[in-house]
């Protein structure tokens, strides 16, 4: 196994042009070094291995994870830890400076599976699965996305009817993280009162699940098609608080936060990786950082990387005020997905011919951002969301 090349800390101090770190207090800079330490000793040696492989040790990693205090960290009660969103955005930064899909692990779990039943479940539900999910020995996912409902998941055709107290539900969903390891699906289906939300255990009679193989990019990540032929539920599987398209569509707004900070990870290591290179290789007898085009690179790359975390920052500080707005959130994931896909590829031109192996970060991060540009809400929907609240009409509807 070739370990990949450990992140040079003085170059994450010579990126950080605006002095950023500055604005952290203690609490903050400790559990931002905690999770950055543990994805440094725990994560980074292992990636370029996952993901050549597409496979993950994802069950071991839940458990990591939990003890890190990670999954759920910004709810709060069910032995959740109810930190703030700033918070948990410089966890989700650091862990996707490894990977986006060990981002996607931790966000899934926390921000879909077990925001969906914090926010909408019983408390019969939040008891049983919150605290076991906040520790990593239950995982979840998010049973929302189908073949032919992406963008329009009010299209969807999982439907669910009534048989005396119970629930019959059949159908499919498609391009779900997590999906085959799962303890718990949170599955969204169609029902005569509208959109509704279920809790499907694993082992329940009708529900499988097949993983998606030959992957391109967040190959360090599972990734599965849920097959429900009339599985039958009782009626306490149902999320009494989840009425119509606006309980799935929240728990998607909760989710872009944790990307929009963390692609500022994938965006930053791509950039300490492309300048600590450009420093140690040599061309006509001089580094090549000290050549003007080189320099010019990666000036625009870092005053992208500061502009982004600049983006995040107040994201973070509007929900943490609870004044945050999902077209503030369609812009943060619009402008800093896009942002972080142009640094990825930009950095690794200055990688040369080395930039397309495994053992160099950048192409690694672009390809894994070419997944996160389009799931939960492609680039184009939410540029129509910011052109609906700029001119005040939907064009999408």
């Amino acid at each position: 196994m070739t370990l990949a090349p450990q992140p040079d800390f003085d170059a994450l101090d010579r990126v950080d042009l605006l002095d950023l770190d500055d604005t952290l207090d203690g609490e903050d800079r400790l559990l931002r070094d905690t999770v950055r330490r543990f994805a440094t000793e725990q994560l980074r040696p292992h990636i370029a291995e996952w993901f050549e492989a597409g496979t993950l040790p994802a069950r071991d990693l839940a458990l990591e994870f939990g003890k890190l205090g990670v999954l759920g960290m910004h709810l709060s009660g069910y032995d959740c830890p109810g930190a703030k969103a700033s918070q948990y955005a410089l966890a989700c930064t650091e862990i996707e400076a490894v990977d986006s899909g060990l981002r996607s692990l931790v966000s899934v779990q926390g921000s879909l599976a077990m925001y969906a039943i914090h926010a909408y479940g019983s408390e019969q539900q939040k008891q049983e699965w919150l605290p076991r999910m906040a520790r990593g020995e239950a995982i979840g996912c998010f049973g929302l996305t189908e073949s032919d409902a992406g963008s329009d998941p009010a299209s969807m055709r999982t439907y669910a009817r009534r048989d005396g107290d119970d629930w019959i539900l059949h159908g499919s969903k498609m391009w779900i993280t997590n999906g085959s390891i799962s303890d718990v699906a949170v599955v969204w289906a169609r029902t005569e009162d509208g959109i509704r939300g279920f809790l499907v255990e694993k082992g329940t009679p009708g529900f499988t699940s097949s993983d998606v193989h030959h992957k391109i990019s967040l190959r360090a990540s599972i990734t599965s098609e849920l097959s429900l032929d009339e599985v039958r539920l009782p009626a306490s599987a149902q999320l009494p608080e989840a009425r119509g398209l606006r309980a799935p569509l929240g728990c998607l707004t909760e989710a872009r936060f944790g990307i929009i900070a963390g692609v500022v990870g994938a965006a930053r290591d791509s950039l300490t990786s492309a300048l600590d290179y450009a420093n140690s290789r040599v061309q006509f007898s001089r580094p090549i950082s000290s050549f003007q085009l080189t320099q010019r690179k990666l000036a625009e790359l870092a005053v992208t990387v500061n502009t982004m975390q600049l983006v995040a920052r107040r994201l973070a500080e509007l929900k943490d005020a609870h004044r945050i707005q999902p077209h503030q959130v369609s812009f943060g994931k619009f402008s800093n997905v896009r942002a972080a896909l142009e640094v990825c590829r930009e950095a690794r031109s200055i990688l040369g011919g080395s930039g397309i192996t495994t053992e160099y970060s950048p192409l690694r991060h672009a390809v894994n951002l070419e997944t996160v540009y389009t799931y939960e809400g492609t680039h184009e929907v939410h540029t129509l969301v910011l052109g609906e609240r700029l001119t005040g009409f939907s064009s999408y509807r």
